[in-house]
């Protein structure tokens, strides 16, 4: 099981500005392996090209077109793209749930006084239509972002801490100075997220609200 770090904060954050929380979608807000093995199977049988989805959604987290390149030939990863954004409002919406302590988590952030935003590599029109799905209200949602590049979002909102499952979620959070927090939901395990530079290590998201008290209670003691 995974474990939370020694300490609420282990680096130090900065008690000046507003609490603002980043949020990755996939595998930390929401489990949309149903919902994507789907597309993939639409995608699949329409272009005639074998996907082996179970394959696929063992990996969720960079962006669309790396893992198209796995399936396609170069020239013609772009067009497998955008057909699969065209899909995937019909086929991966309604099969994604809402991971344990997503809701608790946002509305914790409120509860602060702060802000909750999700950054995700998303296509970001998709990544709304999932929120809405689900009732998950963040402040804001920034799409089409991945691993570093997720780190100049969070520098634009004031992120304090960024959550997410994905050893690049962990490089966007350092990118931009903020905390990293982890949850191993996702496909990679403490092990890869710790070594990654992750500075706390989650099971999942039911225990996030609980250690965000802890840590918003001594930044604005700091």
């Amino acid at each position: 099981m995974a474990s939370t770090a020694s300490s609420p904060h282990p680096v130090p954050v900065p008690a000046s500005g507003p609490l603002t929380v980043g949020f990755d979608l996939d595998m930390t807000l929401i489990d949309s392996r149903a919902g994507i093995a789907a597309t993939y199977r639409a995608l699949s049988a329409e272009t005639g090209v074998p996907i082996d989805d179970a394959l696929v959604v063992s990996r969720i987290g960079p962006p669309l077109e790396e893992e198209l390149a796995h399936w396609f030939p170069v020239g013609e990863v772009a067009a497998a793209g955008d057909r699969y954004r065209e899909l995937y409002p019909d086929h991966a919406i309604a099969p994604s749930t809402a991971l344990a302590g997503a809701r608790e988590s946002i509305a914790e952030v409120r509860a602060l006084g702060g802000r909750a935003i999700v950054v995700t590599a998303k296509y970001e029109p998709n990544a709304k239509l999932h929120l809405a799905h689900l009732g998950i209200e963040p402040d804001s949602v920034i799409g089409w972002l991945w691993a570093e590049a997720k780190g100049e979002a969070l520098l634009e909102h004031g992120a304090q801490v960024y959550v997410g499952d994905h050893v690049g979620d962990v490089r966007g959070a350092r990118v931009a100075g903020a905390l990293s927090v982890a949850v191993t939901t996702g496909p990679c395990d403490e092990r890869e997220l710790r070594a990654a530079g992750a500075d706390v290590v989650l099971a999942d998201l039911t225990r996030f609200p609980a250690w965000l008290r802890a840590f918003e209670a001594d930044r604005q003691a700091a």
